[in-house]
């Protein structure tokens, strides 16, 4: 299940916000303590993990949570927490393949929208979302977790009812599953040439 990494930072929506436009150098979760050395106003203690979502035939794939007590059940995109020293993406892969048994090339990786939820007075949660453009193998629970296949209406709804951190993520989600139905042939013609490619470089 996702795992959250604890970092002493401040608030930081705004370069977030930019590290999910493709940046010159990619943000790493020690680079995120090293933007928030100079902000203003108190320190926050900032859990940064980062999401991905996979869509197959309209469908969008959740994983359903075991713990903390108070998460245990709901269900969630999976993902988890950003390593020092890692990307975003990097620490995506990672956790793709640590959770789901798949494979995933950092450049198959399309930002989607991030949320910012409120822990408690001290802490807050950071959570980038990325949209999985192309992936080998076939998901699985690969630590136990059931897993569900979702329609774009059940996703957000009581039938899957989600951390309060991700209710805000179901409407980009939503924009993305049509954008992905729209150039749906594309992709899957195009992401296999793209691996071939990059396997002969």
């Amino acid at each position: 299940m996702m795992k959250l990494k604890l970092l002493s930072t401040a608030i930081l929506c705004g370069p977030l916000c930019a590290a999910l436009t493709p940046p010159s150098r990619p943000l790493t979760g020690r680079g995120l303590t090293t933007l928030a050395a100079g902000a203003s106003g108190p320190q926050r203690q900032i859990l940064l993990v980062a999401a991905g979502v996979l869509a197959k035939s309209g469908r969008v794939l959740l994983q359903q949570r075991s713990d903390p007590p108070q998460l245990a059940g709901l269900w969630e995109f999976p993902g988890g927490k950003v390593d020092p020293g890692e990307t975003l993406e990097k620490a995506l892969a990672r956790e793709l393949d640590e959770e789901l048994a798949i494979s995933v090339e950092e450049t198959d990786l399309e930002p989607i929208a991030f949320t910012s939820h409120p822990l408690d007075d001290a802490r807050n949660l950071l959570m980038p979302v990325y949209g999985v453009l192309a992936w080998a193998g076939e998901p699985v629970g690969a630590e136990g977790q059931p897993l569900a296949w979702v329609t774009s209406e059940e996703l957000g709804s009581d039938a899957y009812p989600m951390p309060p951190a991700d209710y805000p993520l179901v409407d980009p989600v939503r924009q993305f599953l049509r954008r992905r139905e729209r150039s749906g042939k594309r992709w899957r013609l195009v992401a296999p040439v793209r691996r071939l490619l990059r396997r002969r470089r």
